[in-house]
């Protein structure tokens, strides 16, 4: 129903903001990893949006980046999560982190949300599976850089991971130290592995 909502915080609490948009206020479900990153009472902020409609409800979940609104969307698709349930993965893991444990079958990580068990946290694993990619945990999909080089950099950062696992380093530590390198666009691959293993170390 509403993409996003641009307004004023006038409250918020653990989990929960109230934004003012022409003088009403809407209460919107967040995150609690959003706390630290909301501006001040008062201040302007735009909060992209999910509606849950129900025969005894009308909630909205708010997240300020459409990235964490892509993924909580893809949370709530697997048997077992719910919009709560995929409130309470975001709130410890960001949708970077979720990729990555994704991506690494690393289902402890997920299994950290509150209310979130290792069954949940497979199931996670095996539906989201084929629905993420390395690439996405790497750049904005916006970037029009990124977009020019999009095979080149991808093979590039895929082949340092997998020879940083090879090297018994864990998936989500090799996707992680790959992340953090900078340039990677104008390294090879023996360059980006350097440099990635330097963040590690």
């Amino acid at each position: 129903m509403f993409a996003y909502l641009i307004g004023k915080i006038a409250d918020v609490s653990e989990d929960n903001l109230v934004l003012e948009v022409n003088r009403i206020g809407f209460n919107i479900k967040i995150p609690s990893s959003l706390l630290s990153a909301l501006p001040g009472l008062g201040e302007e902020v735009k909060i992209h949006t999910y509606t849950c409609v129900r025969e005894d409800s009308f909630q909205l979940f708010g997240f300020l980046t459409k990235d964490d609104l892509d993924m909580f969307r893809l949370l709530i698709t697997v048997n077992g999560i719910g919009p709560k349930g995929g409130l309470a993965v975001l709130s410890v893991l960001s949708a970077d982190d979720i990729r990555m444990a994704v991506l690494s079958q690393d289902a402890k990580t997920i299994a950290k949300a509150p209310g979130i068990g290792a069954k949940t946290a497979q199931r996670v694993i095996l539906d989201l599976k084929d629905k993420v990619s390395l690439e996405d945990t790497f750049v904005a999909k916006e970037s029009v850089a990124y977009s020019a080089n999009l095979s080149g950099l991808t093979e590039s950062r895929n082949e340092a991971v997998e020879a940083l696992t090879a090297l018994g380093y864990s998936a989500t530590e090799a996707l992680r130290a790959v992340k953090q390198v900078e340039n990677a666009e104008n390294m090879d691959v023996e360059e980006l592995l350097k440099a990635a293993l330097k963040h590690i170390l």
